[in-house]
């Protein structure tokens, strides 16, 4: 989805556990997360960042707590916990869906759009 110039990584705050939910949502857009596990900020191997995007309240300010003496950009994207969504298989898979499409809007016009006007600069 990203050019191969944006390296990203992914964190949280708590140590958790893989969610077969995400899994399930990103095998529908024929992703993966092949072997990956969740990490903590605290597990991240490289700690320099041009910028992080936080998508909860309490990770935004774990990531302005880390990086308040940094040149680090935090962008908070408020998005909904789909883990606290309930009733059917279908109805929670909705859920995890609806936050998958919000966010690849959200990748998409922030950096696809940047890096297509780079490239006409």
């Amino acid at each position: 989805m990203l050019p191969a110039t944006i390296f990203v990584a992914s964190a949280g705050v708590r140590a958790g556990e893989r969610d077969p939910f995400v899994d399930a949502v990103l095998a529908e857009e024929g992703l993966s997360l092949g072997e990956r596990h969740p990490k903590t900020l605290d597990d991240l191997e490289d700690d320099y960042f041009d910028l992080i995007v936080t998508l909860a309240p309490e990770a935004h300010h774990a990531a302005l707590e880390l990086t308040r003496s940094l040149a680090v950009e935090v962008e908070y994207w408020p998005t909904q916990d789909p883990t606290n969504a309930s009733g059917t298989r279908e109805q929670i898979m909705a859920a995890y869906r609806d936050v998958r499409e919000r966010l690849k809007l959200r990748i998409s016009r922030r950096f696809l759009a940047s890096e297509a006007k780079n490239a006409t600069d």
